[in-house]
């Protein structure tokens, strides 16, 4: 099955985390690719290296890119050196050469059919801002073994993902304390 995470509200990757806890538990061996993430998340010290089971990788940079116009001035000045501004359409080659190489990578592990259970954690946000194209994602996902379970995380899922899914759900932010200024908390957050 291809599962989807998406959507404005806090809980995708949360989501993508509570099915691989669940998988172990009965045994299935899990692959988390988490893209345009560093190892600066808490889950990240639960998981990594301590279930034989299950491998974690990030395909990320010390820095976060964003679209001009998405951040407010004050968040930019806060986030400084921290965070790169592209024009829409035109993100950092840099940026886009490591998201394709480590998709190659994750493309091979998904096929060989070694794992239960995928994880490509914010690929939904890498599609969106054109770090990897849909094409390349369409031609692995017709690749896919049929005793692996796929999950696609990140806000901005294009409708042809949505509708090639077998599950979607969409967080949707009713409320959030962002809005009252609080940053984010480690351990519930990041």
């Amino acid at each position: 099955m291809l599962q989807v995470y998406t959507g404005s509200g806090k809980g995708k990757t949360t989501a993508a985390i509570g099915m691989a806890i669940r998988s172990l538990g009965a045994g299935l061996k899990v692959y988390i690719m988490q893209f345009m993430k560093s190892l600066a998340y808490s889950e990240q010290e639960v998981l990594k290296g301590r279930f034989p089971e299950l491998a974690l990788r990030t395909s990320g940079k010390p820095f976060f890119i964003a679209e001009e116009g998405t951040l407010s001035k004050s968040l930019q000045d806060k986030l400084g050196d921290s965070v790169v501004i592209f024009p829409k359409g035109e993100p950092p080659q840099d940026y886009v050469d490591l998201i394709r190489n480590d998709f190659k990578v994750v493309a091979e592990i998904i096929t060989s059919g070694k794992y239960d259970l995928v994880i490509l954690d914010e690929l939904n946000v890498a599609l969106h801002f054109g770090l990897i194209g849909r094409y390349t994602v369409e031609e692995l996902l017709d690749k896919v073994p049929g005793n692996v379970e796929l999950v696609l995380t990140g806000r901005c899922a294009p409708d042809w993902l949505i509708e090639r899914a077998d599950l979607v759900t969409e967080m949707k932010e009713v409320k959030h304390y962002y809005a009252k200024g609080v940053e984010a908390r480690k351990g519930f957050e990041y």
